[in-house]
């Protein structure tokens, strides 16, 4: 979940005064980064750091490494604390620069986008006071960049982020409208449109407004289709991004497109079960799950309770403290797969066992239909 973003996260370099060389350097950086290529990654932005050491391009992407591998396994909250800390020193760093000149649109950048990635992950760790407050600093940094580079379209990340969610989030998490008193209110369709142009035009900004619109079009607007033409697009342009590449799959089954989601999860577990960066047990379950819907809509019972089997196996591991929505649906369609294949009372066993888990989009309730009505197939 994320809160307001007010930040431009990938400036543009053109206003950056850095050596042609280092710019590619950054251009290949982030390249690797959204590929999660980490060694490699790792080794451009030292190139950039060495080369221009009093710059804080090196260092944001530094954290943006690091940003990353939260993002591959987002439940790991080991790397926070040095994250913020990486992101203080490009804020320091910033700092500096803005001392001697209060008009360092590359000082500007950096420390709206540090600012920004801090009070994202504040967000999504549930702290909202400290979003929040990142977000007070942060919004009169974008201002004053926008007002330098009016015409540069990386700019309307930073401007498109802030009009979507300061109108979308309070809608969504009434928990946080007190917290809104402090900001202007937000434009939802202004936004998107904004983020769409930088998606579309800009040249450093694209991947990361490309990603903000596929969860803004699947988690807010529910606009599925919107969503898998941007997911396309990212996991085309990182294949090895599991982030990207769960997302194809997830907008096909938001779409009941399950026969083309298949062949993208299989390929998830693949890479699972191969050890790619990124794709962990949390993607691994996830495509199990999809794969026995698969394989149950298409009433080859045995290999979808294979499947879902596994997907019980995962979330037994890594559900922790309260039974996930994964869980709840694998033991409900297994109660399922036992009725039509005849086996009553395992099938009622399981749905006994759904109705003591939590009740996750209306499973109690057909599982009650079930224990007194079997499931035919039909």
């Amino acid at each position: 979940m994320l809160l307001v973003v007010l930040a431009v996260h990938v400036p543009a370099f053109s206003q950056w005064d850095v050596k042609p060389e280092v710019e590619e350097d950054i251009q290949t950086a982030i390249s690797e980064i959204y590929n999660l290529e980490f060694y490699d990654a790792t080794l451009s932005v030292e190139r950039i750091i060495r080369s221009e050491p009093d710059h804080p391009a090196g260092y944001f992407f530094k954290a943006m490494i690091l940003w990353w591998r939260i993002l591959a396994n987002f439940e790991n909250e080991s790397y926070d604390n040095l994250f913020e800390e990486m992101l203080e020193k490009v804020i320091d760093e910033c700092d500096e620069r803005l001392e001697r000149d209060e008009g360092d649109v590359a000082a500007l950048f950096f420390k709206g986008g540090s600012l920004g990635f801090r009070g994202r992950l504040r967000a999504n760790r549930g702290n909202w006071i400290g979003a929040a407050q990142d977000g007070v600093a942060a919004l009169p940094i974008v201002r004053k960049a926008h007002e330098l580079a009016p015409e540069n379209t990386d700019v309307l990340l930073g401007i498109g982020i802030y009009n979507y969610y300061a109108s979308v989030i309070p809608e969504r998490y009434p928990l946080v409208k007190p917290l809104m008193i402090f900001f202007p209110s937000g434009d939802r369709a202004l936004g998107l449109e904004q983020l769409e142009t930088a998606a579309r035009s800009s040249r450093y900004a694209s991947t990361e407004a490309t990603y903000f619109l596929v969860q803004s079009y699947y988690q807010y607007e529910k606009n599925f289709v919107r969503a898998l033409e941007f997911s396309r697009i990212l996991h085309e342009r990182h294949p090895r991004n599991p982030v990207f590449h769960r997302y194809v799959g997830r907008c096909l089954v938001s779409m009941g497109r399950f026969d083309e989601a298949f062949p993208v999860f299989f390929e998830i577990q693949r890479r699972c079960q191969e050890r790619w960066t990124g794709y962990d047990d949390l993607a691994a379950r996830e495509a199990y799950y999809y794969i026995g819907m698969t394989y149950f809509n298409s009433r080859n019972y045995g290999d979808a309770r294979d499947a879902m089997d596994l997907c019980v196996r995962f979330s037994e591991k890594l559900d922790t403290d309260e039974e996930s929505g994964f869980w709840v649906m694998a033991i409900l369609t297994l109660g399922k797969i036992s009725d039509a294949l005849g086996q009553r009372a395992q099938a009622k066993e399981l749905y006994e066992k759904v109705l003591d888990m939590p009740d996750y989009r209306g499973a109690h309730q057909q599982a009650e239909l079930f224990l007194v009505h079997p499931y035919r197939g039909d």
